[in-house]
């Protein structure tokens, strides 16, 4: 099968790293394939060469003649005064666009509550991303290249996207993905390509088979990787020992999975860390007495809320956005008051809370020393010692980077160091929201490895489904209405009760135009009825009127003069009978309905 796009023998430096040395790939019709590798290794770059939008120093990049190829990068370049209907169907009107019930659906799915109408320069950063991602679904590209898809994005839209793109790819559009969800690479993908050392290594299969190859690489490697090799190992056990829908779609040897995983514990032992959480935190960590919150606006967004968190709880949260998720992360906080209501804090609380703002850090500071400023050595939930190097080797910071300026630091550099810093409080407590954003799959390993063995009580707000089966054990959701309801069926729990709300919300907007409908015809047949007897009425004057002229006629019939005056004036009065007659049958078909 021809190639869309082909990459023949490319490198490219930036000053003295190189990137990528001598890759050699391409790819097909219906190929999906998803991009990984640690942030700052060259995976953008990657999707920049291929799409065009970066020239290689040396090798080629060939596309398909008169292929279509769409890109959404993480930065948008809307023009200034366009509004989101210029953006996604180029200006048309809604009779046009939404006759096709594709375009209609990832609009109503991505945009439903953003005006077509509203200038995107108003729109917020998240709704600017949702903007772009529907103008490339609608584009119908035969490559289209998606740079973080799944970011601003909750767990619904998550699913309904991977839904989405894989009825795409049965079309034979293919996919080149770079993100850190994992569930949605494993939903999504048939093959990853990993990017490493300037390298770029391929696997056939979705993330799960990405995990197996990587652990039977590591486990051959030399000794240096004995750790990456047994948290390879032991995300892998959790894949085959996880969610039946971990297991459902297997690309790769059941047999060799399960050999490998043999002698690998479950990620924690949950009765161990809870006697511990315990013994650390007392019986008590939050207790919320009928809480309400009400924003200045009149939105409720907690109603009534009376929930009890104990010790070495680990409780995942889901809402769509704007449900008010990082709102009850701030009031348990004791960053935020409820409108009504109290929340208590245990007496040993040491909490610390992981926002999605990137504000603490000290630009100017370097990053070494802003973690050995808090604290050269700190106690690890294992109880072992571990110093501020340790710290960062595991969270990617080595070499030159121990010395580089926070102000230098990537995105998803910044939030590593964040959480780092986190850690070094040695809390007992943890709030985290979002906190996969910008973290690359590797670093999430690490700090899934690090919450494995962590003994304290642990909320987190997250639209990444992987991190939070994996790190949670129960979840709960904000459903829009105030309440916030334990789901005993996870997150598979929570997406079937929304497309249950979808539908019914879907059947009464079929049904409103049509209670509307009748309402309107209603009140035109009784408009009709009394237009109807207004027109009868007339009709008997005029007929009365016709017959006196007549009768003149037949009383003047040797004056020819007034003779000619009469007809002149009868031929007026039955055009206006005729007109009148049209009418009262109009009026009178309404009334009859």
């Amino acid at each position: 099968m021809a190639a869309i796009v082909s990459a023949e023998h490319v490198s490219i430096a930036f000053g003295t790293r190189i990137l990528l040395d001598d890759v050699s790939l391409g790819l097909s019709a219906g190929d999906v394939i998803g991009v990984v590798g640690r942030n700052g290794d060259g995976k953008t770059t990657l999707l920049s060469l291929l799409t065009g939008r970066l020239t290689p120093d040396s090798g080629s990049i060939v596309a398909a003649s008169g292929a279509s190829i769409g890109f959404l990068s993480q930065t948008d370049d809307f023009a200034p005064e366009a509004s989101v209907r210029d953006v996604i169907v180029d200006g048309e009107a809604d009779h046009v666009w939404a006759a096709n019930a594709v375009s209609r659906g990832i609009v109503e799915h991505l945009l439903a509550d953003i005006s077509l109408d509203a200038d995107v320069a108003a729109l917020s950063g998240g709704e600017r991303r949702r903007v772009g991602l529907v103008a490339l679904m609608l584009g119908g590209h035969d490559l289209i290249v998606l740079d973080e898809p799944t970011n601003h994005l909750d767990v619904e839209a998550v699913a309904w996207l991977a839904a989405h793109l894989n009825d795409l790819q049965s079309t034979g559009t293919a996919m080149l993905i770079v993100s850190h969800d994992r569930w949605f690479l494993d939903a999504v993908c048939t093959r990853i390509w990993e990017v490493h050392d300037a390298v770029v290594d391929a696997y056939d299969g979705g993330y799960a088979a990405y995990v197996l190859a990587r652990a039977e690489r590591s486990r051959q490697a030399a000794a240096n990787e004995a750790r990456r090799q047994n948290l390879a190992r032991k995300e892998l056990a959790w894949l085959r020992r996880g969610a039946p829908a971990r297991t459902s779609k297997p690309r790769f040897r059941i047999e060799a999975a399960n050999a490998l995983i043999a002698d690998v514990p479950d990620p924690r032992d949950k009765l161990a860390l809870k006697q511990f959480s315990v013994t650390r935190l007392g019986k008590d960590v939050f207790d919320a007495e009928h809480v309400d919150l009400t924003l200045p606006n009149g939105r409720v967004l907690l109603k009534d809320l009376t929930w009890s968190i104990g010790p070495g709880d680990r409780i995942g949260l889901v809402g769509v956005n704007g449900a008010g998720k990082s709102t009850l992360l701030r009031l348990l906080a004791h960053e935020q008051k409820p409108t009504h209501g109290r929340v208590k804090q245990g007496k040993t609380l040491r909490l610390a809370h992981l926002s999605q703002a990137v504000t603490e850090l000290d630009d100017s500071e370097r990053v070494l020393d802003s973690v050995n400023r808090l604290k050269r050595e700190t106690k690890l939930a294992t109880g072992e010692e571990a110093s501020a190097a340790q710290l960062l080797e595991d969270f990617g910071f080595v070499g030159d980077r121990l010395v580089t300026r926070i102000g230098e630091l990537s995105g998803g550099e910044r939030r590593r160091l964040q959480f780092l810093r986190l850690l070094m409080h040695e809390p007992n407590v943890l709030l985290l929201d979002e906190p996969t954003n910008d973290l690359d799959i590797d670093t999430l390993t690490v700090v899934e490895d690090y919450l494995d063995t962590w003994p304290g009580t642990l909320l987190v707000v997250s639209h990444d489904r992987y991190f939070l089966e994996r790190v949670c054990d129960v979840v709960y959701a904000l459903m829009g209405d105030g309440t916030c309801v334990l789901l005993p069926g996870g997150i598979d729990a929570y997406l079937d009760h929304r497309r249950a709300v979808g539908e019914l919300a879907r059947q009464a907007a079929k049904a409103a135009p049509s209670a509307s409908k009748t309402a309107s015809q209603s009140a035109e047949q009784r408009q009709a009825k009394k237009d109807a007897a207004r027109l009868e009425s007339q009709l008997g004057k005029l007929n009365q009127r016709i017959q006196k002229v007549h009768h003149d006629m037949a009383s003047a019939a040797s004056d020819y003069g007034r003779l000619a005056a009469l007809q002149a004036s009868l031929t007026g009065l039955e055009d206006e009978r005729d007109e009148l007659e049209l009418a009262w049958l109009e009026a009178a078909e309404l009334a009859e309905g």
